[in-house]
């Protein structure tokens, strides 16, 4: 059930991060996407009655625990470090630009 709706929810929106109001990591991530105005859907894990099931999902899928998880494009793209390291070389703007989370003329009017 916790992987179907992980999957669902990863296919619902061009961003989804999954999220813990309290991570620090994830408020950076989330920071930076507003920043780049990209369309994002979070979902707070510790908020959601099954969230310890969908991280457990997440784990299985991703091989990754930890949070934020994120994806882009259905594809999943890694933590805080990860976002921000391909932020940092230029790669994603891009990868947001394709998913349909930033708006074509906005990313090119950023470069």
């Amino acid at each position: 059930m916790a992987m179907t709706k992980a999957k669902d929810l990863i296919s619902s929106s061009p961003v989804v991060i999954f999220s813990k109001t309290y991570c620090p990591y994830c408020t950076s991530v989330k920071k930076l996407l507003s920043d780049l105005r990209a369309a994002y859907k979070a979902v707070e894990l510790d908020t959601e009655s099954d969230g310890a099931e969908i991280q457990a999902a997440l784990a299985q899928l991703t091989g990754q625990r930890t949070v934020p998880n994120v994806f882009i494009g259905g594809k999943h793209i890694g933590g805080c470090d990860d976002t921000m390291a391909l932020n940092k070389s230029g790669k994603l703007v891009p990868l947001l630009t394709e998913a349909g989370a930033i708006a074509a003329t906005t990313a090119s009017a950023s470069s």
